[in-house]
């Protein structure tokens, strides 16, 4: 399954959502730095196991100027694996340091279009209001083009993953 293209400049939607490590996140938590990558992901998924590598490297690389956080959307019931005891191993695993939190509602997906697992949005923080920079599978040439200044991607190859899992 393929994302939804969304227009360049699309401003974030605020959220509240829990992490493995038992504290709450926001948008307000990333306002230090220069972008916010939102990656929609599980651990069941064969594209979403390929990426965590990719994030945590991403992460130790860029992380000090691009924040990253992860949200687990699918429904446990269908996929225990994607419960937060699967999240909790899945964070142990990798050593991630950055966020990794629960959507429960599923409504955060739903605000974002998200589609499938993996999929990710890059913000560029402007003046506080994180503005959509870049929405696909090239990760570290958004990255580093949105800490350097450069313009948005004109292409952008589309996330592509396992469809969420809808309640």
């Amino acid at each position: 399954m393929k994302s939804v293209s969304l227009p360049m400049g699309w401003e974030a939607r605020d959220f509240k959502l829990m992490g493995v490590d038992g504290k709450e996140y926001s948008l307000a938590d990333f306002k230090e730095k220069k972008g916010l990558l939102i990656v929609f992901s599980c651990n069941h998924c064969p594209f979403a196991k390929k990426q965590w590598p990719e994030l945590v490297k991403l992460d130790k690389e860029l992380g000090a100027e691009v924040g990253i956080i992860v949200i687990n959307s699918n429904d446990p019931d269908m996929y225990p694996e994607d419960g937060l005891e699967g999240m909790k191993e899945l964070v142990e695993k990798y050593g991630i340091k950055f966020p990794y939190v629960v959507d429960e509602t599923q409504e955060i997906a739903k605000t974002y279009q998200a589609q499938c697992t993996p999929d990710s949005f890059l913000f560029k923080n402007e003046s506080g209001v994180f503005k959509l920079h870049y929405h696909g599978k090239d990760l570290k040439k958004g990255m580093e083009g949105l800490v350097k200044g450069e313009p948005v991607l004109e292409k952008q190859k589309r996330s592509m993953g396992c469809s969420i899992k809808w309640k």
